[in-house]
């Protein structure tokens, strides 16, 4: 089992930025494939993007692709998200989760996930 904590959450104009973290602990994750999801009031989980811990590799969803980032760093087992040029639609809980599958924007090929932090974006 994996364990992820989020932070880094807040409340921020459009057009401003933001970077989430999530510290990532338990059995080796470096099989793993990260992910950010997020979920508005009233919608559903939504694909953001993932990241493959041992390559690198990462997939955007279209809405995101050009303004955000993820990444991670080996030394500190933590996955960040660099959130730039926010829109108010980006308004949303956003989780950090991980899978065993690459490839999947599914939330239900993630086993485990963090508690979530809250993004505002004003207009």
């Amino acid at each position: 089992q994996v364990q992820l904590v989020e932070s880094g959450g807040g409340l921020v104009q459009t057009g401003g930025s933001l970077r989430l973290s999530c510290a990532v602990s338990g059995r080796t994750f470096s099989s793993y494939t990260m992910g950010w999801f997020r979920q508005a009031p009233g919608k559903g989980r939504e694909f953001v993007v993932a990241i493959r811990w041992s390559t690198s590799s990462t997939y955007y969803a279209d809405s995101v692709k050009g303004r955000f980032t993820i990444s991670r760093d080996n030394a500190k087992n933590t996955v960040a998200l660099q959130m730039n040029n926010l829109k108010p639609e980006d308004t949303a809980v956003y989780y950090c989760a991980a899978s065993s599958v690459y490839g999947s924007r599914h939330h239900a090929d993630f086993g485990s996930w963090g508690q979530g932090t809250q993004v505002t974006v004003s207009s």
